[in-house]
């Protein structure tokens, strides 16, 4: 297992991707076939994955009848939906799974932990710290040396996650060919460059591994 390189999946879930999604990311399912290289590359390197998904109950409170669609959205990747699960491309092989709405008091032993490679965090908020609470213990304890980024939506939970991985001092690479936004929400470009987060093609990620 390489324990120096990680890669990050954000939100690569029916629900945004597919047309028919209930929050459908224009354009995101192009990106399907990148995803999918991005994925086998992982496997066949034996990079370790850290999915992401929102997984929203009724009451979530990002969830709204009357969405603004920046700070607010309809319902999408309910818990128990076709709409939260992956698309076939980036579902991840038999991840440890890590629920927002469970405590785990007894945190899974390091050995297991280090041995999975596919880890899936459910979240209840656009920024995986906040809409899960193991995810800090879960990156101490894996404490990559640099973190590739990839998946939707750029300016909303891809932002959330990059952000907080360089406020916490990983070294943090975005596939910005593996990236898409949403619709009247600023790209936050600027403020990844300011952060010192890089923006570079999966195609070149060999570049870039330790």
């Amino acid at each position: 297992m390489d324990s120096e390189n990680l890669f990050w999946n954000v939100d690569t879930q029916v629900d945004f991707v597919e047309p028919t999604g209930k929050l459908y990311v224009s354009g995101a399912e192009l990106l399907k076939e990148k995803w999918a290289a991005i994925t086998q590359f992982a496997s066949e390197n034996e990079i370790r994955v850290i999915n992401t998904a929102d997984y929203h109950k009724i009451t979530s409170e990002e969830l709204s009848a009357n969405p603004d669609f920046v700070h607010s959205f309809p319902q999408h990747c309910m818990g128990g939906t076709i709409g939260a699960e992956y698309i076939d491309e980036t579902n991840p092989e038999c991840p440890l799974l890590f629920d927002w709405d469970k405590h785990y008091p007894l945190f899974p032993d390091h050995e297991q932990l280090l041995k999975a490679r596919n880890i899936l965090i459910r979240k209840d908020n656009f920024d995986v710290f906040l809409g899960n609470e193991n995810t800090e213990e879960l990156l101490r304890i894996i404490n990559p040396k640099k973190i590739f980024v990839y998946g939707v939506t750029t300016n909303v939970c891809v932002d959330r996650a990059v952000v907080g991985l360089a406020e916490r001092g990983f070294k943090v690479y975005v596939f910005e060919d593996a990236i898409k936004e949403l619709p009247n929400i600023p790209i936050p470009f600027e403020n990844w460059d300011k952060l010192g987060i890089n923006r570079i093609s999966f195609e070149k990620v060999k570049d870039f591994l330790l």
